[in-house]
């Protein structure tokens, strides 16, 4: 089994739904878009922002970092606090610590953030090893985070596996050369995942214990 287990953060240890909407809500209505249902947003969580901005609203360069900064003005302010942490998560990474498992968080939000939510939820006491995203767009794809969380920590990628909701998650994982375990509790759906190349998926926090 894997010895070291790599976890992404949004929409796989917390459902940050109300704070990104929120956020990218604030940007778009700033900026002079219309601001569509919050149900149509939720295609920005996993994503990295500069990449999202870009695709769904046709953003040039200019755009798209006026819009990531309003963004990150109302998440820094608000947004952050508007998380909630999936029930089941604690208990998972507490029994995967007590088997001697090595849980390292790997995300697409800034480190920075990363950071407060973890400890915010005292998940930095299961999982101390934080690598996450720079505030700028160096690295703010999936790939380029593991690619750094890999680094950083001096992680054998034969002896570790990713963990996320989103196919970002497994193909940035597949880029790395670990395999990548899908859940379907957060922003991604079983098909998403599935052809992305998800070698195994959960369905709840319990099951996923079950498949580390």
């Amino acid at each position: 089994m894997y010895r070291t287990i790599l976890f992404d953060l949004d929409g796989t240890l917390t459902d940050p739904g109300m704070g990104i909407t929120n956020s990218v809500m604030h940007a778009l209505s700033q900026m002079g878009y219309e601001v569509p249902p919050r149900e149509t947003l939720y295609k920005f969580i996993g994503p990295p922002l500069y990449e999202s901005f870009r695709e769904f609203y046709g953003m040039d360069d200019r755009q798209v970092e006026q819009a990531v900064r309003l963004f990150r003005g109302y998440f820094a302010e608000q947004g952050i606090h508007e998380n909630v942490l999936y029930a089941g998560i604690p208990q998972v990474l507490s029994q995967l610590r007590k088997a001697g498992k090595r849980l390292v968080l790997a995300t697409s939000k800034p480190e920075k953030w990363a950071n407060m939510v973890m400890n915010q939820f005292g998940l930095d006491e299961f999982v101390p090893e934080i690598a996450g995203a720079t505030m700028g767009a160096e690295r703010s794809k999936k790939a380029q985070v593991i690619s750094y969380a890999l680094q950083k920590f001096s992680i054998d990628p034969a002896t570790a596996v990713m963990v996320g909701d989103r196919e970002h998650d497994i193909l940035g994982a597949k880029e790395n050369g670990l395999p990548g375990i899908g859940v379907t509790y957060g922003f991604g759906d079983r098909q998403e995942l599935e052809a992305a190349g998800a070698i195994q998926i959960a369905d709840t926090p319990e099951q996923l214990l079950t498949l580390l």
